[in-house]
């Protein structure tokens, strides 16, 4: 005979059976079954074939003279008894190991059912595709009673839902119509239950959760069909695949049969407890069904626990229930196999009409007997809390869906009439509802723990009910699934939790050890987090808890917070590559959920006290974007930034040394615009926190707020950001600080004050601010933005006439430049643009005075007043007047000039020495002896020279040393000193470009002859201002001039400069020695003897 090329299943001739769900199957080489766990053991079961066998023989001899393929129902008692008494000595003899009493008889349906569908294949056919054969062969012929009734002795309806649902289709609907037609004829108590067992399990059906067994037994069906649907195609061995098994289940396709079967076996349902089985049945297919026509609502995770509690309780007190006997594991996952039913596909109308129709009429019919069993409270029963809970559910989803269908509208509006009567008039006592509030955390936690289908959302549940937490079982819960509560919601809701037991009165030794376990647990959750997750972390913690985060919920927390925080930044100053960023970046994670404050306040006194350290510790901060949180202060609609009000906290008022400024602002520059990520600070906020609050001039931290605006100006990003920061009170603020320089010499000493050199600051400022106000200006109406610019052109009429000028770029052609009327005077002014002011202080002959103020307001309008200065050159006397009026107003004006502005008008000095128009001579008195040189090239460096000489000599004569102050004298002093070191730059330039002609040593002297004027003009002034802290930058620049003679003097090796080098050196000596200054004297004579 050839040998079959299937194993036999149930051969014990070292065969290899494999372990799933602790069944033992045979190794079969063609079925394919994915992710299935293998150990592979020999196990010897001929003998329990042989009981087996033997058990149908003896079953035939009390069947005959007919044969098994005749049984008859009513024979079954007598005829089964062998067959089941077989199954039964098998199931206990303990053949393999670790024992399973009821896996024969799970072998032995299958094996019947696979006899009966193959059973018109022939044999010699049979054995190359049934895997079953060899055990099938050896059993009689038999009928489908045999195999029902088998199913009912042994009582698995859930085993014959699954080997019903795994064949095909249209064999599915056959096989189902045979067993109906069984239990409708001469129907039991037996057949009635079963078959509603069937149906519910029909309904609690699942794809995926067939064991190895069902798997090849649906492996065989399917062969079956598709070879009998080609039988003029060659025989092909069926390989399992995700093709071979129907993507769609077969269920939506028994349902109406077994509704037809209730129809039939209706009257056979002689208790209310079966009435209440069928009933449910019945109302689950409809609930099912309508929740396909609109969206299903689901159970909230508390509602749905509650429900598996009552369920479990029920089933535990009812010792008819087959688990009653089950542990609790089993009982909640049973429990929650009957809360998620099938998905139900869409039936025909009639259908659904029918059933309703169907449904109605058996309440009606039913509706007496039914209350009184449901107001017994001795009879409460899952059965009956069933039918009760799938009534109010279809009540409720029949509301929130009607149907289109009007005669099926009708149905439903009388049914849901009906069903509201019959709730209403059931006692609440007797519905069965528990609520054992320990029986549900027990239930939650062994949903949790055995991952069951809802198992997320219990854990949310689980998190956050208080009566539970630090149990004993809930933080051994917690630890053994904590993976589970990785996730940003269930942390919070764990630290919620936290937060409700600090005030807890157990203060014992075992409670503060939970505590710091359930702590650690919680901080190991977070630390698992990605990223984004943290933050939303964060964010709930500072929404919830605020700036101190959960430190202030237990000690445990806080104690943990002082452990990390300084190991962590230690190990964070140290070292700054890629690798360690991100460990910096854990570390810090854990610190900024602990206490948010602490570890800004900690990272921000580090970015300042650490250089170098800024850039890399705001890219850490800016990996939690949560941090830009707006923190509530106790007001509707006020808030402060959170991460700002810290910085503030921390190091505003620590910042005494420019390089902690110069930090600070990089600091904050980093965190506006981050290199590698999002920036954590915006500009509006950093304006609003960090400008508005301190922009006025007695403020002592005013130079670095306008820094800070300076670099929150440049931050680069979309502009339309600036019309959140109240952008034109802003400009007027900036303007109302200008107006105070133009005062600045005259206000009390001892105000505070920011120094004259802010004012470049405070001009930048403002001119960045209305270059962005103009690019956003198309993104205002009109209306607003004409409204905005005369507000402004208001508040700022009150304010010097210059700063009018400053903005005349956001007054467009709205408003004209508004100068005195005297610089009409002065200048051929368009009247288009143009227009005077009444101002009583610019009286008659202040024309040039208004001209130069004009001039130092921008570069733009320096030039445009050169433009149009209107003087007649060919006029010496005009030109001689305007020269001595240029110096009165030269005077006038630079003792109030930024260094940016002194620099605009030694520029229009400059240029009107080069146009002949100023007039300025100078003697060299000096000099004893002057050669003949070529001072040419060197004639407005002279000139200018002489012009400050002048200048100065005006305003340190007899009329003027009382009208500046200290602090003025030294300001001017070091504007002196600024342009003659710019002067002197000049010189070396020009040198450089001559240094190498063939008139080397003429060069040189005329150079020499340069340096000495301008030394001895730099000590004239020393000389002439008055000795309050003017000494030390005139000395600097004293040395810069005498070591630029000096190297001249070094390269001087013509013939006869011995002689004119000693009378140059005596020359300065004698000159240095009437300096009065004893210090700046010295230091100049030591430098001389030097040469």
């Amino acid at each position: 005979m050839t040998k079959s090329p299937h194993p036999n299943i149930f051969s014990g001739n070292n065969v290899e059976e494999t372990v799933v769900d602790n069944i033992y199957l045979p190794e079969v080489s063609h079925v394919v079954l994915p992710h299935v766990k293998l150990s592979c053991r020999p196990v010897t079961i001929c003998g329990e074939v042989t009981i087996l066998h033997g058990g149908f023989l003896l079953a035939s001899r009390l069947c005959h003279p007919k044969s098994l393929s005749e049984l008859a129902k009513s024979d079954w008692p007598v005829v089964g008894k062998p067959i089941l008494e077989a199954l039964q000595e098998i199931c206990t003899s303990y053949s393999c190991y670790p024992p399973q009493p009821n896996l024969w008889k799970k072998k032995a349906a299958v094996v019947l059912w696979s006899k009966l569908i193959l059973s018109g294949v022939p044999s010699d056919e049979r054995w190359k595709s049934d895997a079953f054969f060899s055990v099938s062969n050896a059993i009689p012929e038999i009928n489908h009673t045999v195999l029902f009734e088998l199913f009912k002795a042994i009582n698995a309806p859930r085993l014959f839902t699954q080997l019903l649902l795994a064949l095909p289709d249209a064999l599915c609907q056959k096989e189902l119509r045979m067993f109906v037609e069984y239990v409708s004829k001469d129907t039991s108590p037996a057949d009635a239950a079963f078959f509603l067992d069937v149906w519910w399990e029909i309904m609690k059906h699942k794809r995926g959760e067939e064991d190895r067994l069902v798997l090849l037994f649906q492996n065989v069906t399917h062969q079956h069909v598709l070879e009998s649907e080609e039988l003029d195609q060659p025989p092909k061995r069926f390989k399992s695949g995700p093709s071979s098994v129907p993507e769609n289940s077969a269920v939506h396709l028994v349902l109406p049969i077994l509704t037809e079967g209730l129809k039939t076996i209706k009257d056979n349902l002689g208790s209310s407890r079966m009435k209440c089985y069928a009933l449910a049945n019945l109302v689950d297919v409809l609930s099912a069904l309508m929740t396909t026509e609109c969206e299903a609502k689901v159970l909230s995770p508390q509602a749905y626990l509650e429900k598996i509690s009552s369920v479990v309780t029920l089933w535990s007190s009812d010792g008819e229930n087959r688990y009653s006997k089950k542990d609790l594991d089993a009982k909640v996952k049973e429990a929650e196999r009957s809360m998620s039913l099938l998905d139900m596909v869409k039936l025909s109308k009639q259908s659904v009409f029918s059933n309703l129709s169907f449904l109605l009429s058996l309440l009606k019919e039913w509706s007496s007997d039914l209350l009184v069993f449901l107001n017994d409270p001795r009879q409460v029963c899952y059965e009956s809390y069933r039918l009760l809970e799938c009534l109010a559910s279809l009540q409720k989803r029949s509301a929130d869906c009607g149907p289109e269908d009007l005669d099926q509208a009708r149905v439903m509006l009388e049914l849901s009439k009906v069903i509201a009567d019959l709730l209403k008039k059931v006692h609440p006592e007797t519905w069965g509802k528990s609520d054992a509030g320990d029986l549900v955390a027990s239930v939650a936690m062994v949903i949790i723990d055995k991952k069951m289908d809802r198992h997320k959302d219990v854990c949310s549940v689980f998190a956050k009910e208080k009566s539970w937490a630090l149990s004993k079982d809930w933080v051994a819960c917690l630890v053994k699934n904590k993976e589970l509560f990785q996730d940003p919601e269930l942390i919070l809701k764990l630290l919620e939790t936290v937060a409700s037991l600090e005030s807890s009165k157990d203060t014992s030794r075992n409670q503060k050890e939970q505590q710091t376990k359930m702590v650690m647990i919680i901080l190991e959750c977070y630390t698992e987090l990605s990223l984004p997750d943290k933050n939303k972390v964060i964010a709930g913690v500072l929404a919830t808890w605020g700036r101190q985060g959960v430190s202030k919920l237990m000690v445990a927390f806080s104690e943990r917070f002082q452990e990390e925080l300084n190991v962590a930044f230690n190990q964070i100053i140290k070292s700054a590559s890629g690798e360690t960023f991100k460990k910096a970046i854990l570390a810090v994670s854990r610190l900024v959920v602990l206490n948010p404050e602490g570890t800004i306040k900690k990272i921000s006194n580090l970015a300042i006290a650490n250089l170098g350290t800024h850039q890399y510790l705001a890219e850490i901060l800016c990996s939690f974007p949560a941090l830009n949180f707006q923190e509530p202060q106790g007001q509707p609609d006020v808030s402060v930034h959170f991460l700002l009000e810290c910085l503030k906290e921390a190091v505003w008022d620590r910042l005494s040394f420019p390089k902690e400024k110069e930090q600070f602002l990089e600091f904050l520059v980093h965190l506006m615009q981050p290199s590698g990520t999002s920036p954590l600070l915006s500009p509006p906020d950093v304006i609003q926190s960090l400008i508005f609050p301190f922009l006025k001039s007695d403020s002592p931290r005013i130079e670095l707020c306008l820094q800070i605006l300076d670099k929150a100006l440049k931050v680069p990003s979309e502009q339309s950001w600036i019309h959140t920061c109240h952008p034109f009170p802003l400009v007027f603020s900036l303007c109302k600080l200008l107006d105070g320089f133009c005062q600045y010499w005259h206000q009390p000493q001892d105000q505070e004050r920011c120094s004259l050199e802010t004012k470049d600051l405070v001009v930048t400022n403002l001119a960045q601010l209305c270059d962005i106000l103009l690019v956003q200006k198309d993104s205002l109406s009109p209306q607003l933005w004409t409204q905005s610019v005369a507000w402004l052109h208001k508040k700022i009429s009150v304010l010097d006439w210059t700063i009018g000028l400053r903005v005349k770029n956001l007054f467009g052609e709205h408003f004209k430049n508004e100068v005195p009327a005297t610089l009409f005077e002065v200048c051929k002014l368009p009247e288009e643009e143009w227009t005077s002011r009444p101002l009583p202080n610019y009286g008659p002959g202040s024309g040039l005075l208004a001209w130069l103020e004009t001039c130092c307001v921008s570069t733009a309008l320096r030039e445009q007043m050169l433009v149009l200065l209107v003087i007649n050159v060919d006029n010496p006397e005009e030109v001689n007047l305007f020269s001595k009026g240029f110096l009165v107003a030269l005077v006038q004006v630079f003792p109030w000039c930024s260094q940016s502005e002194w620099r605009r008008l030694v520029h229009v000095i400059k240029s009107l020495l080069e146009r002949e128009i100023l007039y300025v001579p100078y003697s060299l008195e000096y000099v004893q002896y002057l050669p003949l040189l070529n001072l040419r090239p060197f004639a407005y460096h002279l000139q200018l020279s002489v012009l400050l000489l002048r200048a100065f000599q005006f305003l340190c004569g007899s009329s003027g040393t009382t009208w500046m102050p200290t602090e003025a004298w030294k300001h001017v002093g070091r504007l002196y000193c600024l342009g003659l070191s710019d002067l002197l730059g000049s010189v070396k330039t020009i040198a450089r470009g001559q240094f190498h002609s063939a008139e080397e040593k003429n060069v040189i002297r005329e150079l020499s002859f340069v340096y000495i004027q301008m030394f001895c003009h730099a000590l004239h002034v020393a000389a002439m201002l008055p000795n309050h802290g003017t000494e030390e930058p005139l000395l600097l620049l004293s040395l810069e001039i005498l070591s630029q003679y000096e190297m001249l003097y070094d390269l001087d090796e013509s013939l006869g400069s011995a002689l004119r080098k000693a009378n140059e050196a005596h020359f300065l000596e004698s000159i240095v020695e009437n300096v009065t200054n004893k210090e700046l004297r010295t230091m100049l004579l030591h430098k001389l003897h030097k040469l």
